[in-house]
């Protein structure tokens, strides 16, 4: 099979790299342009393309792909089908005709739970037990598509977006080796979502990683989790901020919300919420390195007895 690969992250990579190592001809790989990044505003080249050139496989970086010009760059490819895996871009029903087998999407969710841009975090957030992963057919929806294949993955209390994200990743490479051949010899049939069963997320804005004490222990350590890396958790102490990367909820308090306070064993520091404690294990102040709890506590023991906004 003659196969296109659209993707960008990380989460993209694995999928890209088993079609490889399974020796199917990807003839091109489509990604987003290189973005600045950092103090200096260097070029960054999105893993998908670094892992693209290192198996030398021709990179394609188009803006967007509306143009009669893109469409046709597409089609002179022949691809017999086209693997996206966040891609970043909307393709329009004139692009998704291009290939006879169709666009199949390695989407982070088990739909129609969670369709949109963030379903990882928010699997995270709602404390579910369960995600998994969707080989899906693209329709001109967001995440509408009727759905190849799914594979169900467990939510540990540890994991992070970013590492839940590294297990849906291979995951779904394993998922979509299993579809392709399938589904191009008609052995795999698509079925359609359960609209009135759907859920929808969005972009994450950079403000969400702010920190309300007066949210239960419970919901702030699921943000610590699901907002890891991005945008991070939060709280501000003498005009500086701090960084929470670590955190587990404990029962007690009653104090007030943000209050600072002691924990015995020198297990960090915890903060008072809406219900229960926060205990803090991991931090970064601004203009610091990332510490334990403990270590920023011997350089900022004034911090006890403090109350945080929020």
């Amino acid at each position: 099979m003659r196969v296109v690969f659209m993707g960008t992250p990380e989460f993209a990579v694995p999928s890209l790299e088993r079609l490889l190592a399974d020796r199917y001809e990807v003839v091109a790989v489509y990604t987003q342009p290189d973005q600045t990044a950092g103090r200096g505003r260097a070029l960054s080249v999105p893993p998908v393309k670094a892992a693209a050139l290192k198996w030398g496989v021709p990179v394609r970086q188009p803006v967007s792909l509306r143009s009669a010009a893109e469409r046709g760059g597409l089609a002179a490819l022949q691809p017999d089908v086209a693997v996206v895996a966040a891609f970043g871009q909307i393709l329009t029903q004139a692009v998704l005709e291009i290939p006879p087998h169709g666009f199949l999407n390695i989407h982070p969710s088990l739909l129609p739970a969670y369709r949109g841009v963030a379903p990882v975090p928010a699997a995270i957030l709602n404390g579910d037990e369960f995600t998994g992963v969707t080989v899906m057919q693209l329709d001109r929806g967001v995440d509408t598509g009727p759905v190849l294949l799914q594979g169900q993955v467990p939510v540990a209390e540890h994991d992070t977006a970013a590492s839940l994200m590294d297990k849906l990743a291979r995951v779904g490479a394993a998922l979509l080796l299993e579809a392709l051949p399938r589904w191009a010899d008609g052995r795999l049939a698509a079925r359609a979502q359960d609209d009135t069963k759907a859920s929808y997320t969005r972009m994450i804005q950079k403000e969400a990683g702010e920190i309300d004490w007066t949210q239960p222990a419970v919901k702030i350590w699921r943000q610590v989790r699901a907002y890891c890396p991005w945008p991070g958790s939060w709280t501000r102490w003498q005009s500086k901020q701090i960084k929470v990367l670590e955190a587990v909820p404990l029962a007690g308090g009653g104090g007030t919300a943000g209050g600072v306070v002691p924990l015995e064993g020198g297990a960090g520091f915890g903060v008072e919420t809406g219900q229960g404690i926060l205990r803090v294990t991991r931090v970064q102040m601004e203009g610091k390195r990332a510490m334990t709890a403990g270590d920023f506590l011997r350089g900022q023991r004034g911090i006890i007895g403090a109350t945080l906004p929020g």
